[in-house]
Protein backbone atom coordinates (compact mmCIF):
# COMPACT_ATOMS: atom_id res chain seq x y z
CA UNK A 1 0.00 0.00 0.00
CA UNK A 2 1.45 3.48 -0.75
CA UNK A 3 1.38 5.93 1.59
CA UNK A 4 -0.17 8.78 -0.76
CA UNK A 5 -3.60 7.42 0.19
CA UNK A 6 -2.89 8.97 3.22
CA UNK A 7 -1.49 12.61 1.27
CA UNK A 8 -4.28 15.29 1.02
CA UNK A 9 -2.01 18.10 -1.50
CA UNK A 10 -4.72 20.17 -3.45
CA UNK A 11 -7.66 19.23 -0.75
CA UNK A 12 -8.72 22.28 1.35
CA UNK A 13 -10.27 21.59 5.18
CA UNK A 14 -12.47 23.12 7.45
CA UNK A 15 -12.08 22.94 11.15
CA UNK A 16 -15.11 24.63 13.19
CA UNK A 17 -13.45 25.53 16.55
CA UNK A 18 -10.08 24.73 15.25
CA UNK A 19 -8.34 27.32 16.97
CA UNK A 20 -7.47 25.15 20.03
CA UNK A 21 -8.12 21.85 21.50
CA UNK A 22 -8.87 19.00 19.26
CA UNK A 23 -9.26 21.25 16.59
CA UNK A 24 -5.99 22.90 16.81
CA UNK A 25 -4.70 19.51 16.37
CA UNK A 26 -6.28 18.11 13.66
CA UNK A 27 -6.04 21.53 11.29
CA UNK A 28 -2.10 20.92 12.00
CA UNK A 29 -2.15 17.01 11.67
CA UNK A 30 -4.27 17.53 7.89
CA UNK A 31 -1.70 19.98 6.91
CA UNK A 32 0.91 17.92 7.92
CA UNK A 33 -0.45 15.76 4.77
CA UNK A 34 -1.03 18.72 2.73
CA UNK A 35 -3.97 19.95 3.32
CA UNK A 36 -5.06 23.74 2.74
CA UNK A 37 -6.91 24.98 6.03
CA UNK A 38 -9.84 27.32 6.79
CA UNK A 39 -9.86 27.67 10.94
CA UNK A 40 -13.41 29.08 12.47
CA UNK A 41 -14.10 29.98 15.86
CA UNK A 42 -16.53 32.76 17.30
CA UNK A 43 -13.38 34.92 17.47
CA UNK A 44 -11.50 36.28 14.79
CA UNK A 45 -8.43 36.94 16.20
CA UNK A 46 -7.65 33.52 17.55
CA UNK A 47 -8.60 31.92 14.34
CA UNK A 48 -6.57 34.46 12.19
CA UNK A 49 -3.60 33.75 14.72
CA UNK A 50 -4.33 29.69 14.54
CA UNK A 51 -4.92 29.74 10.60
CA UNK A 52 -1.07 31.67 10.08
CA UNK A 53 0.96 29.68 12.40
CA UNK A 54 -0.72 26.61 10.83
CA UNK A 55 0.37 28.18 7.56
CA UNK A 56 3.94 29.03 8.60
CA UNK A 57 4.62 25.59 9.77
CA UNK A 58 3.60 23.43 7.39
CA UNK A 59 3.90 25.49 4.38
CA UNK A 60 0.23 25.46 3.20
CA UNK A 61 -2.35 28.16 2.49
CA UNK A 62 -5.04 28.74 5.38
CA UNK A 63 -7.25 31.58 6.50
CA UNK A 64 -8.85 32.20 9.49
CA UNK A 65 -12.41 33.52 10.19
CA UNK A 66 -15.06 34.52 12.91
CA UNK A 67 -18.05 32.07 12.37
CA UNK A 68 -21.09 31.36 14.99
CA UNK A 69 -22.09 27.84 14.08
CA UNK A 70 -25.63 28.40 14.99
CA UNK A 71 -26.12 30.90 12.80
CA UNK A 72 -26.69 29.97 8.93
CA UNK A 73 -25.67 33.24 7.66
CA UNK A 74 -21.64 33.18 9.13
CA UNK A 75 -21.68 29.28 7.97
CA UNK A 76 -22.40 30.03 4.84
CA UNK A 77 -20.01 33.45 4.46
CA UNK A 78 -16.99 30.97 5.55
CA UNK A 79 -18.25 28.54 2.83
CA UNK A 80 -18.22 31.75 -0.18
CA UNK A 81 -14.66 32.86 1.47
CA UNK A 82 -13.07 29.15 0.76
CA UNK A 83 -14.72 29.06 -2.47
CA UNK A 84 -12.73 32.04 -3.43
CA UNK A 85 -9.88 31.60 -1.65
CA UNK A 86 -8.99 27.80 -1.83
CA UNK A 87 -11.15 26.31 -4.52
CA UNK A 88 -13.51 25.45 -1.78
CA UNK A 89 -14.00 22.54 0.73
CA UNK A 90 -13.45 19.24 0.58
CA UNK A 91 -12.86 18.39 3.74
CA UNK A 92 -15.32 19.62 6.95
CA UNK A 93 -14.50 18.83 10.14
CA UNK A 94 -17.59 19.38 12.27
CA UNK A 95 -15.61 20.11 15.83
CA UNK A 96 -17.04 23.48 17.72
CA UNK A 97 -18.99 22.28 20.74
CA UNK A 98 -19.46 23.09 24.23
CA UNK A 99 -20.35 21.21 27.86
CA UNK A 100 -22.05 22.34 30.44
CA UNK A 101 -22.45 19.60 33.70
CA UNK A 102 -25.37 19.87 35.88
CA UNK A 103 -27.78 17.84 36.21
CA UNK A 104 -31.14 17.15 34.80
CA UNK A 105 -32.73 18.70 37.44
CA UNK A 106 -30.52 21.83 37.69
CA UNK A 107 -30.22 22.38 34.21
CA UNK A 108 -32.13 25.43 32.99
CA UNK A 109 -33.70 25.28 29.48
CA UNK A 110 -31.43 27.98 28.50
CA UNK A 111 -28.18 25.73 29.11
CA UNK A 112 -29.39 23.16 27.73
CA UNK A 113 -30.53 24.59 24.65
CA UNK A 114 -27.32 25.97 24.13
CA UNK A 115 -25.39 22.98 24.03
CA UNK A 116 -27.83 21.61 21.61
CA UNK A 117 -27.57 24.59 19.51
CA UNK A 118 -23.77 24.42 19.41
CA UNK A 119 -23.25 20.41 19.63
CA UNK A 120 -25.97 19.85 17.08
CA UNK A 121 -27.40 22.28 15.22
CA UNK A 122 -24.22 24.09 14.48
CA UNK A 123 -22.71 21.09 12.47
CA UNK A 124 -25.67 20.69 11.08
CA UNK A 125 -25.69 24.37 9.40
CA UNK A 126 -21.87 23.36 8.19
CA UNK A 127 -22.69 20.18 6.46
CA UNK A 128 -25.62 22.08 4.91
CA UNK A 129 -23.49 24.52 3.72
CA UNK A 130 -20.53 22.80 2.80
CA UNK A 131 -22.05 19.39 1.03
CA UNK A 132 -23.42 21.43 -1.91
CA UNK A 133 -19.77 22.55 -3.45
CA UNK A 134 -18.86 18.86 -2.43
CA UNK A 135 -21.64 17.31 -4.64
CA UNK A 136 -20.26 19.53 -7.47
CA UNK A 137 -16.99 18.15 -6.97
CA UNK A 138 -17.85 14.68 -6.68
CA UNK A 139 -15.69 14.24 -3.68
CA UNK A 140 -16.30 15.15 -0.04
CA UNK A 141 -15.32 14.22 3.35
CA UNK A 142 -17.64 15.14 6.12
CA UNK A 143 -16.50 14.37 10.09
CA UNK A 144 -18.75 15.11 13.05
CA UNK A 145 -16.69 15.08 16.52
CA UNK A 146 -18.53 12.86 18.52
CA UNK A 147 -17.44 11.91 21.92
CA UNK A 148 -17.39 8.10 23.73
CA UNK A 149 -20.40 10.40 25.54
CA UNK A 150 -22.52 9.80 22.71
CA UNK A 151 -22.18 6.18 23.37
CA UNK A 152 -22.17 5.54 26.90
CA UNK A 153 -24.05 8.04 29.47
CA UNK A 154 -22.50 10.15 32.60
CA UNK A 155 -24.49 11.82 35.43
CA UNK A 156 -24.33 16.00 35.27
CA UNK A 157 -23.88 15.40 30.96
CA UNK A 158 -27.68 15.64 29.12
CA UNK A 159 -27.37 17.74 26.73
CA UNK A 160 -24.00 16.77 26.11
CA UNK A 161 -24.54 12.96 25.71
CA UNK A 162 -27.92 13.68 24.12
CA UNK A 163 -25.80 15.97 21.23
CA UNK A 164 -23.27 13.52 20.60
CA UNK A 165 -25.56 10.79 20.37
CA UNK A 166 -27.21 12.70 17.69
CA UNK A 167 -24.17 13.75 15.52
CA UNK A 168 -23.74 9.66 15.21
CA UNK A 169 -27.01 9.67 14.10
CA UNK A 170 -26.94 12.51 11.42
CA UNK A 171 -23.56 11.06 10.19
CA UNK A 172 -25.02 7.43 9.77
CA UNK A 173 -28.08 9.53 7.80
CA UNK A 174 -26.12 11.72 5.73
CA UNK A 175 -23.97 9.35 4.58
CA UNK A 176 -26.80 7.53 3.05
CA UNK A 177 -28.11 10.51 1.42
CA UNK A 178 -24.33 11.64 -0.13
CA UNK A 179 -23.11 8.25 -0.60
CA UNK A 180 -23.91 8.85 -4.54
CA UNK A 181 -22.18 11.90 -4.49
CA UNK A 182 -18.62 10.67 -3.68
CA UNK A 183 -19.09 12.04 -0.37
CA UNK A 184 -18.35 10.21 2.87
CA UNK A 185 -19.42 10.81 6.29
CA UNK A 186 -18.59 9.71 9.56
CA UNK A 187 -17.82 10.05 13.53
CA UNK A 188 -14.93 10.26 15.72
CA UNK A 189 -15.58 9.05 19.54
CA UNK A 190 -13.20 10.71 21.33
CA UNK A 191 -12.30 9.44 25.21
CA UNK A 192 -10.70 11.89 27.70
CA UNK A 193 -8.26 14.37 26.51
CA UNK A 194 -6.40 17.29 28.26
CA UNK A 195 -8.24 19.49 25.88
CA UNK A 196 -9.43 23.10 27.72
CA UNK A 197 -12.84 21.96 28.23
CA UNK A 198 -11.89 18.89 30.18
CA UNK A 199 -10.02 21.73 32.58
CA UNK A 200 -12.46 21.34 35.82
CA UNK A 201 -11.40 17.52 35.24
CA UNK A 202 -7.63 18.08 34.78
CA UNK A 203 -7.69 20.68 37.78
CA UNK A 204 -9.99 18.41 40.47
CA UNK A 205 -7.29 15.02 41.72
CA UNK A 206 -10.07 13.33 42.16
CA UNK A 207 -12.04 13.66 39.22
CA UNK A 208 -9.52 13.06 37.15
CA UNK A 209 -8.50 9.70 39.10
CA UNK A 210 -11.97 8.70 38.46
CA UNK A 211 -11.89 9.00 34.77
CA UNK A 212 -8.18 7.56 34.86
CA UNK A 213 -9.61 4.26 36.76
CA UNK A 214 -12.34 3.63 34.02
CA UNK A 215 -9.70 3.91 31.16
CA UNK A 216 -8.23 0.39 30.42
CA UNK A 217 -5.03 1.78 28.93
CA UNK A 218 -4.77 3.81 32.22
CA UNK A 219 -4.40 7.10 31.10
CA UNK A 220 -6.04 10.28 29.05
CA UNK A 221 -5.07 10.64 25.41
CA UNK A 222 -2.21 12.43 24.42
CA UNK A 223 -3.36 14.94 21.86
CA UNK A 224 -1.04 13.61 19.32
CA UNK A 225 -3.57 10.12 19.43
CA UNK A 226 -6.31 12.09 17.43
CA UNK A 227 -3.67 12.50 14.42
CA UNK A 228 -3.73 8.93 12.63
CA UNK A 229 -7.90 9.31 12.85
CA UNK A 230 -8.42 11.96 11.38
CA UNK A 231 -6.24 11.77 8.71
CA UNK A 232 -7.38 8.37 7.98
CA UNK A 233 -10.97 9.13 7.48
CA UNK A 234 -10.19 12.84 5.97
CA UNK A 235 -8.16 10.68 3.35
CA UNK A 236 -8.32 8.56 0.32
CA UNK A 237 -7.53 5.67 2.29
CA UNK A 238 -11.17 5.60 4.12
CA UNK A 239 -13.09 5.92 0.43
CA UNK A 240 -14.91 2.68 1.28
CA UNK A 241 -15.91 3.83 4.95
CA UNK A 242 -18.95 5.88 5.88
CA UNK A 243 -21.40 5.56 8.01
CA UNK A 244 -19.28 4.69 10.96
CA UNK A 245 -17.87 5.88 14.08
CA UNK A 246 -14.08 5.76 15.51
CA UNK A 247 -13.63 5.40 19.31
CA UNK A 248 -10.54 6.97 20.52
CA UNK A 249 -11.28 6.12 23.91
CA UNK A 250 -8.53 3.81 25.47
CA UNK A 251 -10.96 1.70 25.86
CA UNK A 252 -13.33 2.92 28.52
CA UNK A 253 -16.50 1.76 25.99
CA UNK A 254 -15.33 -1.51 25.78
CA UNK A 255 -16.20 -2.67 29.09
Amino acid sequence: MSLDLFKLHGKTAWITGGAKGLGFQMANALAGVGANLVISSRHADESVAAAKQIAETHKVRAFGAAADVTKPAEVEAVVAQAERELGGIDILVNNAGINIRKSTIEMPLEDWQQVIDINLTGPFNCSKAAAPGMIRKGWGRIIYMSSMLGQVGLAARPPYTASKAGLILLAKTQALEFAKNGITVNAICPGPFGTEMNKPLLQNPEAYQNFVSKIPIGRWGEMHEIDGVIIFLASPASSYVTGTTITVDGGWTAQ
